[in-house]
């Protein structure tokens, strides 16, 4: 079962980091998967070869956050307490 949840937001450089969220990104992608390391990896490829990556060095620019999936999380406490 996937445990986190990565989102891939695309903001713009006048945005600062701390207020790009889902919200004020002009684009958000995300995907399960099953660890925090693959919560950041293999995004730059996806994103190099989308239009979205032609308009990164016009303004652009990613952030990557990493979320814990409620779900997966009660699973474990559930399944280790047992």
């Amino acid at each position: 079962m996937p445990l986190f949840t990565a989102v891939v937001l695309v903001c713009q450089l006048s945005t600062p980091t701390g207020a790009c969220d889902e919200n004020t990104a002009i684009d958000v992608m995300s995907r399960t998967v099953k660890s925090e390391l693959q919560c950041v990896s293999g995004w730059g490829e996806a994103i190099a070869g989308s239009a979205l990556g032609q308009g990164l060095d016009k303004g652009y620019y990613v952030k990557t956050l990493c979320r814990r999936n409620k779900n997966a999380a009660q699973n474990d406490v559930q399944s280790n307490g047992s």
